[in-house]
């Protein structure tokens, strides 16, 4: 079995040469991972301590936070300027449901006070219609019955003077004035 050993530690032998080739080249003891972390901590300590970056990271941080404060003030300002505008515009709805409500009910009220208005004035024209018609009627019944007479009387005036001229003639009409003119001497 010493050919299995000697296997074993050529092989041993060939991957420790294989490691010593994968580092590659070394400066001062250092490979290139070694001095990939050297000047990442070279670049921090400039950047920490030369440029302050920490301090323009926090400056800058400190502006975005103001900014956000001052957008999330301004949303609040907003927020409240809206609610307010809000209850104002439902107020005004409610006024102006009631104004609606308000309006209506004196229309109404209007109405019926027209209305009762009109049928007064409607039976206040009957009224008066009526008695202008009533006396429109009794004027015709005046006349009508003015007329009558008239012709009533002149129908007897005619009647009277055919009568007489039948029965009386010239000698009864001289005694008739001479009493009359003997019934005006007793008068004086």
């Amino acid at each position: 079995m010493t050919v299995g050993s000697t296997t074993v530690a050529t092989t041993e032998a060939n991957g420790a040469a294989q490691n010593a080739d994968e580092e590659g080249p070394t400066l001062l003891g250092l490979g290139a991972e070694g001095w990939v972390y050297v000047g990442l901590t070279i670049f921090l300590l400039l950047a920490v301590f030369v440029a302050k970056a920490p301090k323009r990271i926090a400056d800058a941080l400190d502006g975005r936070i103001a900014e956000t404060r001052r957008q999330l003030d301004e949303a609040k300002a907003i927020r409240a300027e809206a609610e307010a505008l809000l209850a104002e515009a439902k107020k005004r709805d409610a006024a102006s449901a009631g104004d609606a409500q308000a309006i209506v009910a004196h229309a109404e009220q209007e109405a019926q006070a027209l209305l009762a208005k009109a049928q007064s004035d409607a039976a206040e024209l009957v009224a008066r219609r009526g008695q202008m018609a009533e006396d429109k009627i009794a004027a015709a019944e005046r006349a009508a019955l003015a007329e009558v007479r008239a012709k009533a009387a002149d129908a007897a005036t005619k009647a009277a003077a055919s009568i007489i001229a039948d029965t009386h003639g010239a000698g009864a009409d001289a005694a008739l004035v001479d009493k009359a003119i003997a019934g005006l001497s007793r008068l004086n």
